[in-house]
């Protein structure tokens, strides 16, 4: 009986892990303060622009990290951080706004549009040279 209440346990947990998931993670180096809510409420914002602006019915959530303490206030693209020297909620957000714009379009789609961009471009005739 004790073996069959701990797995009921254990799978209660797993069933239950996602709902206290954070939304991103985030890196302090020192003693910096920073509004956990506020940084929350920016997150989901920005993604909800992203939706709106380019009518996607399909949830962005950009996997992000904040760093708090960098040396340079940046978005690294490889590592999908935003840096910051200290808190900034408009650098935060516009930094949520890259990474939620870029999972947009996964790399894969990004080549086919280049790839039909390059085509069309191709395909394109300028009306000066039909003219002569």
């Amino acid at each position: 009986m004790t073996n069959i209440l701990r797995v009921a346990i254990v799978i209660c947990g797993l069933a239950t892990g996602g709902w206290g998931e954070e939304l991103f993670d985030v890196q302090v180096k020192g003693k910096q303060q920073w509004p956990a809510a506020e940084a929350k409420r920016l997150y989901l914002s920005a993604c909800a622009a992203v939706q709106r602006e380019f009518a996607t019915h399909q949830p962005v959530r950009p996997q992000i990290t904040l760093v708090l303490g960098a040396e340079n206030n940046e978005a690294r693209l490889e590592t999908r951080e935003i840096r910051l020297t200290k808190w900034n909620s408009y650098l935060f957000t516009e930094g949520v706004v890259i990474f939620a714009f870029e999972d947009l379009l996964p790399p894969k789609q990004r080549m086919i549009v280049a790839r039909r961009a390059v085509n069309w471009a191709d395909e394109s005739v300028d009306v000066n040279l039909i003219s002569k």
